[in-house]
């Protein structure tokens, strides 16, 4: 008797592409996520929008704010209705890992969310500390980003 293959879900990942731009990024850490039913489902189905979050220490607490979680509705009559919800989530790390945090923060560093991995069994937060950049800085950004484009489009052409 032949055995079904099961699938492996695919690992997907919400990226906040706005933190690189933005930030000068330094050190990552993984942390888990407090979420509700419907918060997992919409993180599983990519419904989530990090752009413009940011993490906060409150009472010795990691929290996620102003994150954008697209939440289905449950009433009869109203197919793919959605709310948007951005009210604050407790992230889950160790102690000793919010003690850093918090010591780099008080030096002008400021903690951004990278992206959301919702591949495996848990959902996770990719966070990192981040030093804002200066406007001329950003310019310098989008000219290199627009000199290596046209590199590789000379390259592929010839």
């Amino acid at each position: 008797m032949a055995q079904k293959k099961k699938k492996k879900p695919v690992a997907k990942s919400i990226v906040n592409r706005r933190a690189s731009f933005d930030y000068f990024l330094d050190d990552e850490l993984v942390v888990g996520i407090v979420l509700t039913g419907i918060e997992t489902r919409a993180a599983r189905d990519g419904h989530i929008q990090l752009k413009g979050s940011f993490v906060n220490i409150r009472d010795d607490e990691l929290w996620l704010n102003n994150a954008s979680f697209s939440l289905k509705q449950n009433e009869k009559g109203k197919v793919g209705a959605r709310t948007i919800d951005t009210s604050p989530r407790k992230l889950l790390a160790s102690r000793k890992q919010i003690n850093n945090l918090s010591e780099r923060k008080q030096s002008g560093m400021t903690i951004v969310p990278i992206k959301l991995l919702t591949g495996g069994r848990f959902i996770k937060l990719v966070i990192a500390l981040g030093k804002g950049k200066k406007t001329y800085d950003k310019r310098e950004t989008m000219k290199r980003r627009d000199q290596e484009r046209e590199i590789n489009s000379a390259i592929k052409n010839s």
